[in-house]
C-alpha cells in the first residue's frame, strides 16, 4: 500500500513539474517492464503539433562520434495515438523515419527500445542499469528541434536505480533539456551508482561542482579514493587554461561504468562524460583507468567549447566530417597523458613510452607519410567506430588523428618552448579566450591565427603550411634532446620484415594456420615494409622459408636468425597457385625514447630545467 501511494504521489509530482516547464515541451516517458530482456518502453508526447504532415525519426550519428550508426534498427512496435489513446496512421518512410499525414494538435509516439551494448555510443538496458546514449534511444520531431524536452523516468524504485545526468533536474524524477541539441548531448545512467562530489572554486570566484558517479562492484571508500585522484587531474587541467568552463547548472558529472561485460569507451559531452571500462572493479585498476578521465575532462574545454565549425551544429542524420580533429582529438590526446605526468601519476621516465608512441605514429606509418593531419581528420567518418564488413586498407592510408595530432602537439609544444619561451599551454589558453569562452566555432585558418597571436604570423604560416596542410615532419630527435631525452632505434641490428596482419582494419579476423598450411596473411601489408616490397599481401599463405615448411613460430625464428640486408626465399600460395619470392630483411624503423640518464649521458642543468618546466605540475 505504501508503495502504491508513493508511486501515485510521484506521478502527480512529475505531472506538476512538467506543467510548470512550458506547454510546448516534448515529454518522454521511459519505463522498464522488461529490463531483463534489454527492453525499455518509451513514449514521446508532442503538444501543439503544427498543421500538415509531421515526421519523426531516430538519429544516425551521435555527439563525440563522427561516423554513422543505424540506431533505428533497435526500435520496434512503433505506434501513434492522439491524447485519448485513439490510434493514428503512422507510415514508415525509411528505416528510421516515420510520418503522420493527419493528426490532432497533441500526439503520442510510443515504441520499444532494445539495447545491450554499454559504451559511449549505444544504449544498454538490463536489471543492473539503464545506460542511455540519447541518439541511440530517443526519437525526435523534424522541425521541432528548438523545443524543450522533458524526461520522466518510471520504475526506478523497482530496480533500485537513481538518475545521473547533465540534464537539468526538475524534481520527481523529471529532467529537462532546453532543446534537441542539448538533449542529444546529455547521456543518462540509471543505476545504484556510488557518487562522490566536490567543489572547485573557479577563477571567477564561482563554485563548480564535479561529480563522480560510479556504477561498479566497489565500495564507497574505493570510489572516494579514486575521486581524490580524479581531483588532481581536474586541477592540473584547470591550470592549463587558467579556469574551468562555466558548467551549465553549475555541475559536471563523470558517468562511470565499470564491469567486464562493458565495451569500453570514453565519450565527452558539454557538462558530462561517459567513461565505460571493461574491468572487474575500480579497486586495483586506478592507475590504468585514470587515463580516460584525463582525456575526456580536457574535452570540456577542447571540443565542447573550443569547437570546430565543421561540427557546429551537429547533424544527427548523417556522418559529421571535420577538418580539425587533429587538434580537437589529437591535442586532447597529448594533454591527457601530459596532465597525468604533471599530476605525478607517471614519472618523466615512464612518460617516454607515450612520447615514443606518438613519434612512431607519424614517422613510421604510410598514413602520416602521404596524408596530412586534415586528411586524417576527414577519414574519421569511416574510422571512428564506423560499420564495415569488408576489408579496409587503413594501415596504408590512415594514421589516427588522435596520435597524428598528439605528435603534432608534442612538436609544437617543444618548439614554442625552445624558440619563443612560450608553451602549448599558451596556445590552448589563447584558443580558449578566442573561441572557447566566446563559443565562436573555429576553422583551421582560425587556429593558425591563434598561433600567430602567440608567436608571429610568419612562424604560424610556416608551421601550418608544412605540418598541417603538408606532410613534413618535425625533427623530434633535436627537440627531445633539449629536455634530455634520446630518440633512437628500438631494435638496432635486428632483422625485420614487417607485419603480416596489422594493416587491414575490418574484415576477416587475423589467424595463423598450422605448420602444414603455413602462415596466412590476413590483412593488406604495409607500404614500404620488406614483406610489401616482396609482393606479398592479404590472401597469400607463406608455406616455406628457405625451403623449410613453417608455421608462425617457425617464420619468426627464421627472421630472428637473419640480419638486416639478409634475404629470405619465401614460398607462398594463393588462388593463382604456388609462387616464390625473396624478402630482403630490414632493420625495424620503430623508435624508442630514453632519458639521458638511462642512455648513459650527462644531463645538463639547462636540459633539466627544460624538462621540469615541461613536465612539472602547474597547480599553484
Amino acid at each position: 500500500m505504501k508503495k502504491l501511494l508513493f508511486m501515485a504521489a510521484a506521478s502527480m509530482l512529475a505531472s506538476a513539474a512538467i506543467a510548470q516547464t512550458g506547454s510546448n515541451a516534448i515529454v518522454y516517458n521511459v519505463s522498464f517492464p522488461n529490463a531483463a530482456h534489454h527492453e525499455a518502453e518509451i513514449s514521446m508526447t508532442i503538444p501543439q503539433v503544427p498543421a500538415g504532415p509531421l515526421k519523426v525519426r531516430m538519429s544516425r550519428s551521435s555527439p563525440g562520434r563522427y561516423a554513422t550508426h543505424e540506431f533505428g534498427k533497435n526500435v520496434y512496435n512503433v505506434k501513434a495515438t492522439d491524447a485519448t489513446g485513439k490510434a493514428l496512421t503512422l507510415k514508415q518512410l525509411d528505416g528510421d523515419v516515420y510520418e503522420l499525414t493527419a493528426h490532432p494538435s497533441t500526439i503520442k509516439i510510443s515504441y520499444t527500445l532494445f539495447g545491450n551494448w554499454t559504451d559511449g555510443t549505444y544504449t544498454s538496458i538490463e536489471p543492473s542499469h539503464a545506460h542511455f546514449s540519447m541518439p541511440a534511444s530517443f526519437m525526435w520531431g523534424i522541425g521541432l528541434e528548438n523545443r524543450p524536452a522533458k524526461f520522466v523516468f518510471n520504475d526506478l524504485a523497482k530496480h533500485g536505480w537513481r538518475v545521473a545526468t547533465q540534464l537539468k533536474p526538475e524534481g520527481a524524477n523529471v529532467y529537462s533539456a532546453r532543446d534537441m541539441q542539448y538533449m542529444m548531448d546529455s547521456p543518462i545512467e540509471l543505476s545504484a551508482y556510488k557518487e562522490t562530489s566536490w567543489v572547485v572554486k573557479n577563477t571567477d570566484g564561482k563554485d563548480e561542482t564535479i561529480k563522480l558517479s560510479t556504477h561498479s562492484d566497489d565500495d564507497q571508500a574505493t570510489v572516494d579514493k579514486f575521486a581524490d585522484m580524479v581531483k588532481k587531474v581536474v586541477l592540473e587541467e584547470k591550470a592549463i587554461f587558467g579556469e574551468l568552463p562555466t558548467f551549465d547548472y553549475g555541475s559536471y558529472v563523470f558517468l562511470h561504468d565499470v564491469h567486464p561485460s562493458t565495451a569500453g569507451d570514453g565519450m565527452e559531452h558539454r557538462n558530462s562524460t561517459v567513461i565505460v571500462q571493461p574491468v572487474n572493479k575500480v579497486g586495483g585498476n586506478e592507475q590504468w583507468l585514470l587515463g580516460t578521465f584525463s582525456h575526456e575532462f580536457f574535452h570540456s574545454w577542447n571540443v565542447e567549447r573550443i569547437r570546430p565549425k565543421t561540427l557546429e551544429p551537429f547533424n544527427f542524420t548523417h556522418a559529421n566530417m571535420s577538418n580539425e580533429l587533429w587538434c580537437a582529438e589529437g591535442f586532447t590526446q597529448y594533454y591527457g597523458e601530459l596532465a597525468l605526468t604533471r599530476a605525478g601519476f607517471h614519472t618523466p621516465d615512464e612518460y617516454t613510452r607515450t612520447l615514443a608512441g606518438l613519434i612512431n605514429s607519424v614517422l613510421n606509418t604510410p598514413g602520416a607519410k602521404y596524408f596530412t593531419p586534415i586528411q586524417a581528420s576527414r577519414y574519421a567518418i569511416y574510422a571512428d567506430a564506423g560499420v564495415a564488413v569488408d576489408q579496409l586498407n587503413t594501415g596504408n592510408i590512415f594514421t589516427s588523428y588522435y596520435y597524428y595530432g598528439g605528435a603534432t602537439a608534442l612538436a609544437l609544444d617543444l618548439r614554442l618552448r625552445s624558440e619563443f619561451n612560450k608553451t602549448l599551454d599558451d596556445f590552448m589558453r589563447q584558443a580558449w579566450l578566442t573561441h572557447g569562452k566566446t563559443e565562436k566555432p573555429y576553422t583551421v585558418e582560425d587556429l593558425q591565427a591563434v598561433l600567430a597571436k602567440v608567436t608571429n604570423p610568419g612562424f604560424a604560416a610556416d608551421f601550418f603550411k608544412r605540418y598541417i596542410y603538408g606532410v613534413e615532419k618535425n625533427d623530434y630527435a633535436a627537440l627531445l634532446d633539449k629536455a634530455g631525452y634520446v630518440l633512437r632505434k628500438a631494435q638496432p641490428g635486428k632483422a625485420w620484415i614487417g607485419s603480416l596482419s596489422g594493416g587491414g582494419g575490418r574484415g576477416k579476423s587475423g589467424q595463423t594456420k598450422g605448420a602444414a598450411d603455413g602462415v596466412a596473411i590476413t590483412s593488406p601489408t604495409i607500404k614500404g615494409t620488406p614483406v610489401y616490397k616482396a609482393g606479398l599481401d592479404a590472401g597469400d599463405v607463406i608455406t616455406k622459408v628457405d625451403g623449410n615448411a613453417v608455421d608462425a613460430a617457425g617464420l619468426s625464428k627464421a627472421v630472428s636468425e637473419k640480419k638486416p640486408g639478409d634475404k629470405l626465399t619465401i614460398t607462398y600460395t594463393n588462388r593463382t597457385g604456388e609462387h616464390e619470392t625473396v624478402i630482403t630483411a630490414d632493420e625495424s624503423p620503430a623508435f624508442e625514447v630514453v632519458s639521458y640518464e638511462k642512455a648513459g649521458k650527462q644531463l645538463t642543468k639547462q636540459q633539466q630545467d627544460f624538462r621540469d618546466s615541461w613536465l612539472s605540475s602547474k597547480v599553484k
